[in-house]
């Protein structure tokens, strides 16, 4: 009993950190091997450039963003599983399933269309290169980054955490929100990295201090 207890406890942090480190493991290689992706919304040949001539490149960083949404997914479950046995409001468990679920799809949307992009008999059309690099952004960046803002807020809100953790949470599924801003001024991009390392990086934590069901720990601490 108490060993499954205790495998409860650390399948969180076990699923966002494989989370963590798919995603930007791959990123890292990706970038390693073909240099820093163009802005979507730059120039449209610096795009088709990198597409044509990175292809491995961006093969690598399509394949670990899909390989991070499963974990994504079964830490969204998991929570939302374990705010329920908590006694958390059935409307917060169901915010953060709802938010993870669809933050891990968008993870693997952008992932498929990153592969697609690499294959070399799409690389060769101008506009649907441009069409798929903007979606794949829209879906990785502004979608992604706002449904994971509803699984942190999703979790934060209850108080089931520690004061100061459910604070740092809210704030930043606040900045998580500011991703719609983007979609109509371009100069907010920034704003994207930002949250996404801050609430992946909060959920690691936030794993690792949600009470197990039937602790005694207090969250007011």
């Amino acid at each position: 009993m108490a060993g499954a207890r205790q495998h409860e406890g650390t399948s969180l942090v076990l699923a966002s950190s494989m989370c963590v480190g798919l995603l930007f493991g791959g990123l890292a290689i990706g970038v390693a091997v073909g240099g820093m992706m163009p802005l979507p919304y730059g120039p449209g040949a610096a795009i088709q450039h990198y597409v044509r001539d990175q292809p491995v490149a961006l093969r690598i960083i399509a394949v670990a963003a899909f390989g991070s949404s499963a974990p994504l997914a079964i830490y969204a479950a998991a929570a939302s599983a374990r705010l329920r046995r908590l006694g958390a409001p059935a409307a917060a468990a169901t915010i953060a399933l709802t938010g993870g679920t669809l933050a891990a799809g968008a993870l693997g949307l952008t992932g498929l269309l990153g592969w697609t992009l690499s294959r070399p008999e799409i690389s060769g059309d101008g506009a649907l290169v441009q069409a798929l690099y903007v979606l794949s952004f829209l879906v990785g960046g502004p979608a992604h980054i706002v449904a994971l803002g509803l699984l942190v807020a999703g979790i934060a809100v209850p108080g089931v955490l520690p004061r100061s953790l459910s604070r740092v949470g809210l704030a930043i599924a606040g900045v998580a929100e500011l991703a719609i801003p983007v979609l109509v001024w371009p100069p907010l991009g920034p704003i994207l990295p930002v949250a996404r390392v801050a609430a992946l990086v909060w959920l690691v934590v936030a794993g690792a201090r949600l009470p197990l069901a039937g602790d005694d720990s207090t969250a007011g601490t």
